[in-house]
């Protein structure tokens, strides 16, 4: 275990001297000596530089350097000392917009022509705009209305595809002994076939209601929210028996927080600004797999 914060420079080319000076030059400016890791650590697409800093960062001295950082084309992450990568025991991820390229909610709406009404209840649920998740989700759901089961097979086939690195991520998390989770805020006729295709250990969404072939607009059963995603995660470390810190968990909206709050490394993943804000690692140009050079 590392005895400082970890800066971790992640890029799809090799990272240029000019962004190692350029965060050398702005710590000292924060009063903070920041250090060049001399161990090479490789992978077959991303290249990647490590520095050791003696103290903490504040929010806003992690947002300055990682808008460095995307000057260079790159990704930031930040280790805390109390992070022990080898420990890592549950990896837990979202899936809309995380996992896969679409809110499916909205490609569902997209055929019944109501994808602009739904889509905008989502952007302000992923933005924290809309508090309430569970109302919000109703509120969607309801516009669905009538809808053939059909549709959700043609979504499925025709516009959900993974984000990229996904497959490697899961088969490499898999391999490594983690338990694997997806646990969503969207529905079980996805999360279900995702299973099946990456091996997540376990899934868990919500229930779309279907009578005679059609969405009635309702949710079967407890609507997993915030809450019930970091429920979900600590249920799966106390299945490990491990604490919440020896997860790694990765999400991109702000009903992810609460089960990325505390894990050991935290991934927003092409995500909303009050995400990224508060995560330990921003992937806006790496792919998801990236996620596993920091547990290296």
């Amino acid at each position: 275990m590392s005895k400082h914060l970890t800066l971790v420079a992640l890029a799809n080319s090799p990272i240029s001297s000019q962004l190692k000076a350029a965060l050398i030059a702005h710590a000292r400016v924060l009063g903070i000596e920041i250090t060049e890791e001399n161990q090479e650590r490789s992978h077959p697409k991303y290249f990647t530089v490590r520095w050791t800093c003696s103290q903490t960062l504040l929010a806003e001295a992690r947002v300055a350097m990682r808008d460095i950082a995307a000057t260079h084309d790159t990704d930031l992450a930040f280790l805390s000392p109390g992070f022990k990568p080898g420990e890592a025991k549950v990896l837990a991820m979202d899936m809309d917009s995380t996992l896969i390229n679409i809110e499916c909610i909205d490609e569902i709406a997209d055929f019944t022509g109501k994808k602009a009404a739904v889509s905008e209840i989502t952007e302000a649920t992923m933005r924290g705009e809309i508090k309430d998740f569970k109302e919000s989700l109703r509120r969607r759901v309801a516009l669905l209305a009538g809808v053939s089961a059909d549709v959700l097979d043609s979504v499925y086939r025709e516009r959900l595809r993974h984000n990229p690195g996904a497959a490697e991520l899961l088969s490499g998390a898999n391999s490594g002994g983690l338990y694997t989770l997806l646990v969503s805020g969207g529905f079980t006729f996805f999360t279900e076939k995702l299973q099946q295709e990456l091996g997540f250990k376990q899934t868990q969404a919500n229930t779309l209601e279907i009578i005679d072939g059609k969405l009635t607009g309702k949710v079967i059963g407890d609507i997993v929210d915030g809450a019930a995603k970091n429920a979900y995660l600590e249920q799966a470390c106390t299945l490990m028996n491990c604490k919440k810190i020896n997860s790694i968990t990765i999400g991109d909206g702000s009903n992810d927080l609460p089960m990325m709050h505390g894990s050991g490394i935290s991934v927003a993943y092409k995500a909303k600004p009050i995400v990224k804000e508060k995560a330990d690692a921003a992937f806006d140009r790496v792919g998801l797999d990236a996620a596993l050079l920091l547990l290296t």
